[in-house]
């Protein structure tokens, strides 16, 4: 069963990033609002967490300014969305590939 919420150490685990980037980010980018519960904990949806993977993808592989990146979130949302899914399957790709020239590699030794 998936979770509907994560908390941002999660989310930093799971993508990498710091959580002190994380929260930067929420005050530069109007898309990411995680919800905030008592004492200000902020809890991350599945939107929230695509919302960051864009970003993350703009900043670390299109390597793009906080206001390309804003301008990009602005105006092409959806292309920056499907760019970013295509990027993350082709290195799913590449992965199971590799996984499978050493499962080969070990089988002639």
């Amino acid at each position: 069963m998936e979770k509907h919420f994560y908390s941002i150490s999660e989310v930093a685990e799971m993508l990498g990033i710091n959580q002190s980037n994380l929260r930067f980010w929420e005050k530069e980018f109007k898309q990411l609002r995680p919800r905030r519960y008592k004492g200000g904990t902020r809890f991350y949806t599945a939107e929230d967490i695509a919302t960051v993977k864009q970003i993350k993808y703009l900043v670390d592989v299109q390597k793009l300014t906080l206001d390309g990146v804003r301008q990009k979130l602005a105006t092409k949302k959806d292309e920056v969305s499907k760019q970013q899914e295509l990027i993350e399957r082709l290195q799913a790709v590449r992965s199971d590939l590799k996984g499978l020239l050493r499962l080969m590699d070990n089988s002639n030794q």
